[in-house]
């Protein structure tokens, strides 16, 4: 379906996706890289234009600003999130987006990258999108809509909310964060400086889609050192501190606990990525589960297998430390469905069926639940996350924008 707003909202990715804005695991600083500001000062001029009030940059990397309210009673300050930041898994440098308008319902080929193809019968949502206009990466990089998608929705939502004040609505706070694919996107800072009484975060995929429920997650950091010596002499000497990083891999549920291997409510532990030598090396994993229970368990199997790896070569020194990381926003949220319940109404009136189903991931708003903002998860329609298959259609960016402005409505009328 056609919108009057996917013009804006078509220019707003492709300007957006084209900007590196990568985080990086590795970094301790906040933002944990220089080229997020690319987007977070880019934002702060684009919100100075538009005419939004209070909008500073933090000093943690996160862009606030607000809509003033245009009712004269008392309502609850809503917020609206995304992220800036695009995820380290695959090159993000050097985006370049490419629309397919009105798709034809062919596979869709990338000049970057002939061996690819994004085909309907492999991916059957992209099967329903025909006549849609359809935004993809080259084929070198991913497309970044994760989470440029929100952002862009986000900023379209503010434009015609302050270029409209005859539409009724509380007061609006808007952020946009770094570093939400790494885990870091929600300073202890943010509740307090976003000041809303309940948010919504605008990461989510297929229209109709409003999550209240996602992975809980811990990160692990394995440390190994061995004992380096000359190969020459190292007979009855030499502990590979490589070898002891495979066989701690090797000896971890291969068949039932990977991400390759899991769906829906299985949890995982995953092994992201390993560097160092035969002297020392050290791996980073990830693990989730949607339970407390479950994911404190996938943190001792870890420590397990760490151990029993030591055990069997005392010579070398492993260490193992878990981090947490997020918590599964329905804890807090099933206390108190009101947020869910007005999306989903104004999912209704945009003309979509809700869907909320367990994210098997996080966001943001897994964080501000957590720290006392109610902040469950709407659709922006963004497919294939993370690789160079990804794409999103500026029609359901459409869907999407349209109910967000259904939202502000509604949640100045409760």
């Amino acid at each position: 379906m056609k919108t009057e707003f996917d013009a804006e909202l078509e220019s707003r990715l492709l300007r957006y996706a084209a900007i590196d804005s990568q985080s990086d695991p590795a970094s301790p600083t906040s933002p944990s890289t220089e080229v997020q500001f690319d987007m977070l000062n880019l934002l702060v001029e684009e919100l100075q234009d538009i005419g939004a009030s209070d909008v500073r940059l933090t000093d943690y990397g996160t862009v606030l600003a607000s809509i003033p309210a245009t009712v004269e009673h008392d309502a609850p300050v809503m917020g609206l999130l995304a992220h800036v930041d695009t995820a380290p898994a695959f090159n993000a440098t050097g985006v370049k987006p490419r629309v397919h308008r009105a798709y034809d319902g062919q596979p869709i080929l990338f000049p970057d990258a002939p061996e690819l193809r994004l085909s309907p019968e492999d991916h059957p949502y992209l099967a329903t999108k025909e006549g849609h206009d359809i935004i993809t990466a080259s084929g070198a990089t991913l497309l970044g809509a994760d989470d440029k998608a929100g952002v862009a929705i986000i900023m379209t939502v503010a434009r015609h909310l302050l270029a409209n004040p005859d539409i009724p609505h509380g007061p609006i706070r808007l952020a946009f964060t770094p570093d939400e694919e790494i885990g870091r996107g929600v300073h202890p800072d943010l509740p307090a400086d976003l000041g809303a009484d309940f948010a919504f975060t605008l990461d989510g995929g297929a229209v109709g889609e409003i999550e209240y429920e996602t992975f809980s997650a811990d990160g692990a950091t394995v440390r190994i050192e061995g004992v380096s010596i000359h190969p020459g002499t190292a007979r009855g000497k030499l502990v590979n501190a490589l070898h002891l990083a495979a066989k701690i891999i090797q000896t971890l549920p291969q068949a039932t606990m990977t991400p390759e291997t899991t769906a829906g409510r299985e949890g995982f532990i995953m092994v992201t990525d390993m560097k160092g030598s035969a002297a020392t090396a050290e791996m980073h994993f990830i693990l989730r589960d949607f339970e407390r229970d479950g994911l404190a368990a996938k943190g001792t199997l870890l420590q397990e297998v760490c151990a029993a790896v030591q055990s069997g070569e005392p010579r070398a020194r492993i260490t193992c430390e878990i981090t947490p990381q997020y918590r599964n926003m329905r804890y807090w949220l099933e206390n108190d469905m009101t947020p869910v319940e007005l999306a989903h109404a104004a999912a209704r009136e945009a003309g979509f069926e809700p869907r909320s189903e367990p994210i098997r991931g996080g966001t943001d708003g897994s964080r501000l639940t957590e720290m006392g903002v109610p902040c469950p998860n709407v659709f922006t329609g963004m497919q294939n996350l993370h690789g160079p298959l990804e794409w999103i259609s500026v029609q359901d960016m459409g869907a999407a924008t349209r109910t967000c402005l259904i939202l502000a409505r509604r949640a100045a009328e409760r």
